[in-house]
């Protein structure tokens, strides 16, 4: 299974669904909350190019954010991504 990094905060809405859509479809993730580290943000900013969490990797793959993440769920996308066959 592929390597998946969500960038967060603790009051993002849109954190929250996302690590519940991972968590629906069973799918290990590392959650890196960046709120209280700089350097984290920083690394964020680096790696994705933007501002807003969250911020969501497969490999070295930039999802984006939710809206990007359940558009590959919905288009089936997503499961090619974490390297499983449709269900």
């Amino acid at each position: 299974m592929p390597n998946v990094v969500m960038y967060s905060t603790a009051i993002c809405p849109y954190c929250v669904r996302a690590k519940h859509l991972l968590e629906n479809k069973g799918v290990a993730y590392e959650e890196i909350r960046i709120e209280h580290n700089h350097e984290v943000m920083q690394e964020m900013l680096r790696r994705s190019n933007r501002h807003t969490v969250p911020q969501i990797f497969i490999d070295d793959y930039h999802v984006g954010g939710y809206d990007d993440l359940a558009s590959l769920e919905i288009s089936g996308q997503l499961d090619l991504l974490l390297g499983r066959s449709e269900e």
